[in-house]
């Protein structure tokens, strides 16, 4: 950080200068010397550096007992916003990060300087540079979790993994079938009880080394050691043979028709046996990764990739914890978020809106004592968390009341409204002697706070005490000792069967961590035979341990959700992805169309049995 910087903030902050912009202030060497934490004579350094810049006028007084003056010619806002255009400018983001995190920017200025960095995130062209490299820059207001396939619950996470990594087969949501990947074909026998891969040859991975069935073998044992939060899904493998260097099979205790979901999922990502990918992430991907810190996390196009190379050459993503984005945003830097049009030489935005397949809802904590074990309580909280009241009353982003994750089963209920009479009525049924419940909700997003406070404000009218208890960085431990209740929220993956199966059984997710043994036994029991039926069989199952949930009120549903994205009309190669981010490996820009595309988060979902930064962290 710019050590002139600093000192004018302390300067302006000790002085409040802002009513008198250019008028002298009387002040001491004595009195700097304390504001600065230095010498007089340093002082005398400092202020002749600052006048340097034209940030101040000195006035030295003449003679004992007269006080100097100091004007501040210029706004603490002008300064900061020029300084942060040269970081910027010169592709200094993680110190115009630090300039805006330092103590003494906040407020509006804060909101100023977000709005000024956003300016140079997204698609830079440097077309006439040397290197030629086209560069997105990306700002994300969550800290990344660490990266491993074997256990990431996040979306985001999963999301960078998919660029990093790659599978044996890809799951085609279009056409609900399966598409090759690391392997080039593969079989299974009359009974499914037994898969054959045959692998891509020469198939590389980031550091150097050809892909062979013997990693394939190892990324597999890294998901069936116990240790993974997905090892039930594959606990019916029982022996893996490498017949060969590209070809594998594998063997199992009995039939499983859901296989292939199993292998095109980010779990199964294929990972280097002879690296540790904890430390040093890996894979055979469109994107390799060259850093990877506390503020960014760069990817570097990988030529030797087996697929088409990716058309963006690098990607960078900023951590700046207090920025927050409601919206995907993708747009210029001359245009305003939000745009529908555009005047003269400008180029209009797009605001395209796509619903979330999942939902929004309030899960039980049955780890923690308290009134919501009592079946009747949670009765009259599903009367007050009432879907249909719930889109009606606060609408936003809030599309269709919500009765399942899936959109489809939601439509066949019919809603009726309830009175606060009864829920008052069954309150009193309940045992509840007024006392204190906690929801915890995440402060970051603004459509939680607004709906805890909406739940709250209705729980009084029948004597609910209601405590709101927000949250910036999700810590499960304190969650089960001191929440009754947390809001969240879940996005499916494309793949629905396996995202519904993986939400109900995933180890490491809050539905699991919230619901005793005894309650998981009861979602196991149901689907246990799940992989070994014809689909149209798994699906009731699905629908049953849905049932299970909803029914017992262990989950309350709210709203399913739009998710919207800024698109500006230069941007080209829009594909959506996993959990609906778009493709970073397919996007490009138009020569000739704009030098820089502005680009704020690139994606706010929630994963299936993984929470993403927007709901649980």
């Amino acid at each position: 950080m710019d050590n002139n910087i600093v000192h004018f903030l302390r300067l302006a902050s000790a002085l409040n200068p802002a009513s008198r912009l250019q008028e002298p202030i009387p002040v001491t060497i004595e009195l700097l010397a304390s504001v600065l934490c230095c010498t007089p004579r340093n002082v005398k350094f400092i202020l002749r550096k600052l006048e340097d810049k034209g940030c101040i006028e000195w006035q030295p007084g003449r003679g004992r007992g007269h006080k100097s003056g100091m004007a501040f010619m210029r706004s603490v806002e002008e300064v900061l916003e020029e300084h942060l255009q040269e970081l910027t400018g010169k592709g200094k983001i993680k110190q115009g990060i630090e300039l805006i995190g330092l103590p003494e920017v906040n407020g509006p200025l804060q909101e100023r300087l977000l709005s000024l960095l956003n300016m140079h995130m997204g698609y830079h062209s440097e077309t006439e540079s040397i290197t030629g490299l086209d560069t997105l820059r990306i700002i994300r207001n969550r800290r990344m979790e660490k990266l491993d396939p074997a256990s990431v619950y996040r979306a985001f996470e999963s999301y960078l993994i998919e660029q990093i990594c790659s599978t044996l087969v890809i799951y085609d949501a279009k056409n609900n079938s399966f598409l090759p990947g690391l392997a080039h074909m593969w079989e299974a026998n009359p009974e499914h009880t037994s898969y054959i891969f045959y692998l891509r040859k020469r198939v590389r991975f980031h550091h150097g080394r050809f892909l062979t069935s013997k990693d394939v073998k190892e990324t597999l044992l890294r998901l069936t050691d116990g240790q993974s939060p997905v090892s039930w899904h594959y606990r019916d493998i029982v022996s893996v043979e490498l017949q060969g260097d590209h070809r594998i099979r594998i063997d199992l205790a009995r039939p499983n028709l859901f296989f292939l979901h199993l292998f095109s999922c980010v779990h199964m990502s294929i990972v280097p046996y002879d690296v540790d990918f904890l430390h040093q992430p890996i894979g055979t991907g469109p994107y390799r990764l060259l850093d990877y810190n506390e503020k960014v996390l760069v990817l570097a196009a990988f030529d030797d990739y087996y697929a088409i190379r990716p058309l963006l050459d690098r990607v960078e993503i900023w951590y700046v914890p207090e920025l927050g984005y409601n919206d995907r945003t993708y747009q210029l830097p001359d245009t305003e978020p939000g745009g529908t049009g555009a005047g003269e030489g400008e180029c209009a935005n797009l605001s395209i809106d796509y619903p979330a397949l999942g939902c929004r809802y309030i899960m039980m904590n049955f780890r923690r004592n308290g009134r919501q074990h009592h079946p009747l309580f949670r009765q009259v909280l599903r009367m007050l968390y009432h879907p249909e009241a719930l889109v009606r009353e606060l609408g936003g982003n809030r599309i269709t009341p919500a009765d399942s994750f899936l959109p489809w089963i939601s439509r066949r209920t019919l809603w009726n409204r309830p009175s606060f009479e009864e829920a008052e009525k069954l309150l009193r049924s309940s045992g509840y002697q007024g006392e204190e419940i906690t929801l915890a909700y995440a402060s970051r997003r603004e459509e939680e706070r607004e709906e805890a406070e909406w739940l709250q404000q209705r729980g009084a009218r029948i004597g609910l005490n209601l405590r709101l208890a927000p949250y910036s960085n999700f810590n499960m431990g304190e969650l089960l000792r001191q929440a009754d209740l947390l809001l969240a929220e879940e996005v499916l993956e494309d793949d629905w069967q396996w995202g519904m199966i993986n939400y109900f059984m995933n180890r490491s997710n809050h539905f699991y961590s919230l619901l005793q043994q005894s309650q998981r036994d009861e979602i196991e029991a149901q689907l246990q035979d799940f992989a070994g039926v014809p689909e149209a069989a798994g699906i009731l199952l699905l629908e049953r341990a849905e049932s299970l949930i909803r029914d017992n009120c262990w989950v309350l549903y709210g709203s399913h959700l739009n998710k919207r994205a800024q698109l500006n009309q230069s941007l080209f190669g829009l594909h959506t992805g996993s959990f609906g981010f778009l493709d970073i490996s397919r996007l490009w820009i138009k020569t000739g169309f704009a030098e820089t595309a502005q680009g704020g988060s690139i994606g706010t979902g929630t994963g299936t049995g993984m929470s993403n930064s927007d709901s649980v962290e």
